[in-house]
This record gives structure tokens, C-alpha cells and sequence, in this order.
């Protein structure tokens, strides 16, 4: 099985597929960048930023513009050099290289995140780990999948093994599995999580802690912690298509194109099957 060429995506299951290809290029770029000493620099707000991030989003926003040229892209770099495009019920978000800080760490625990939001939902998106060649896809209710494979430069998947299905898990008696930040834990957090009976905790960067969830190796991901719609988005539409959820705090959906809060989240927990 091979990646096509780009072409109009007609449903959401061929623009999944475009969107696994496009993160294949981007995750090529990045590893390119990852062997390399790298120069880190500091954007406005003191988050790092490096090359790989502006070449993988430039690969992003090409590809994107190729298959869907009609749907803004609000993405991340663009943003924060303070172009965010018009967009209205249909738009994607972008996060070409999500946790940054764990790329300058080089613990392999960063991700390509491309996501397709529709009437505030993300409806679509993948989220990509390329040093760990981890790919998870969801586009719906009952579709989502994670997939093993490699960078790729033309976007190519020949001789992969097949996607496999992911679902969320009921969490154990003895307790849940906490995924938490690797770098943004804090007291707030712990204070949450207290109402929870916790059999264990697991550290995770960027937006794989959502994945952990909707594959079912963790339970509740809690985050109190400025996070920005292009951060999460992916990794949202991953966990609702595997039957998790995203809500802030009081239970109410996170939703997406906040403008009137410039694109930035309230804090919000993703859950797996906690009923």
C-alpha cells in the first residue's frame, strides 16, 4: 500500500489518509533536523522554537494547500509571527512540531499535529511521533487507529503494517492510569486528581498523552496549564473517534476557534471511559 498522489479529499476517510501522508513528509523533515545540533531560539513568549518546526510547517501548509486548497489553516509559527487567516466553521489547526521542549531534549517525545475543526469540533486529525514512528489517525466516531511507521520524505507507507484499531479502555478497580505532562505538571493538577483513585502515573510530552488514552494505556489526561487550540485539536479528534473525551473542567465540550480568548484554551481533562 503506497500513498496517492494528492487529490481533492472528498470524505473524511481519504483526507485521513492525506493528512498521514503530509505528517510523514513533515516527520522526515524534523528527523532530519533532530540529527543534527540544531540551534534553539526563543520566540516572544520564551517558548523555544527551532528550524525543524519552521520547515516542517512550511511542508504542512504546501501539502495542505494542495489537497484542500479552499480550507484555512490556522497554524502555529504563522500565528506566532501574527498572521492568523480569516476562517469560519471550517478551518484546520496546525502544530507543526508540538513539544519542542522535548525535541531540544531529544527524548523523542514530540509530534506532528494536523487537525480539521468543523462547527468548533475537531472531526479529523493526526497526530505523528516520528522518532518513535507511532502515527495515530482518528476521523470519526469507531475510526480511530494507530499505525507504525517510519518517516517518510515522499510520504510513502509501502510494506507498513496495516493500521489496527483503538479504543478506550474501562479504567481497573485498583485505580486509573494518570497520563501528566513530562515538563508541566503542577500543583493544581495533583489537587484534581485527588478526587480520582490513582493506581499509577505516566509522563508523556507533547499531544501523545492523548493517544495514550484513546489507545487504552492510560485513563484521564487533567491539564491545568495555558495550551493553545493547535495544540490539543489533534489529539482531541484521536480520542473522541476511539469514544474518549475533551471537556473543560465543569464538563463542558472544549471547543475550538475561541477567537474572543486568541486561540487559547481553558484548562480542560481528556478522558477515557470513566463510566
Amino acid at each position: 500500500m503506497t500513498a496517492s498522489s494528492p487529490a481533492p479529499a472528498t470524505d473524511r476517510g481519504t483526507l485521513a489518509r492525506e493528512l498521514r501522508r503530509i505528517a510523514l513528509i513533515a516527520g522526515a523533515a524534523i528527523m532530519r533536523h533532530y540529527a543534527t545540533d540544531f540551534e534553539v531560539k526563543q520566540k516572544d513568549d520564551n517558548s523555544p522554537v527551532t528550524a525543524a518546526d519552521q520547515e516542517a510547517e512550511d511542508i504542512i501548509l504546501r501539502e495542505l494547500a494542495k489537497v484542500t486548497p479552499d480550507i484555512p489553516v490556522v497554524s502555529e509559527e504563522k500565528a506566532a509571527a501574527g498572521y492568523i487567516p480569516e476562517f469560519s466553521n471550517r478551518f484546520f489547526l496546525v502544530d507543526p512540531l508540538d513539544g519542542t521542549k522535548e525535541f531540544v531534549n531529544k527524548n523523542g517525545e514530540f509530534t506532528v499535529n494536523i487537525a480539521l475543526i468543523e462547527d468548533r469540533v475537531p472531526v479529523a486529525g493526526v497526530v505523528y511521533a516520528p522518532a518513535k514512528n507511532r502515527l495515530f489517525l482518528g476521523y470519526g466516531p469507531g475510526q480511530a487507529y494507530e499505525q507504525e511507521l517510519a518517516p517518510d520524505a515522499e510520504g510513502l507507507i509501502e510494506g507498513a503494517a496495516e493500521p489496527r484499531r483503538i479504543a478506550v479502555r474501562r479504567p481497573s478497580e485498583e485505580g486509573m492510569v494518570v497520563v501528566a505532562s513530562r515538563t508541566h505538571r503542577d500543583q493544581k493538577t495533583d489537587e484534581y486528581l485527588s478526587l480520582y483513585k490513582v493506581k499509577e502515573f505516566l509522563a508523556a510530552g507533547s499531544s501523545l498523552k492523548f493517544c495514550l488514552v484513546a489507545a487504552g494505556e492510560a485513563d484521564i489526561y487533567p491539564r491545568h496549564g495555558r495550551t493553545m487550540e493547535w495544540d490539543t485539536a489533534a489529539g482531541h479528534a484521536v480520542l473522541a473517534a476511539a469514544g474518549g473525551s475533551v471537556t473543560q473542567l465543569d464538563g463542558t465540550p472544549l471547543l475550538y476557534g475561541k477567537t474572543e480568548r486568541g486561540l487559547d484554551n481553558p484548562f480542560f481533562v481528556a478522558k477515557g471511559s470513566l463510566a
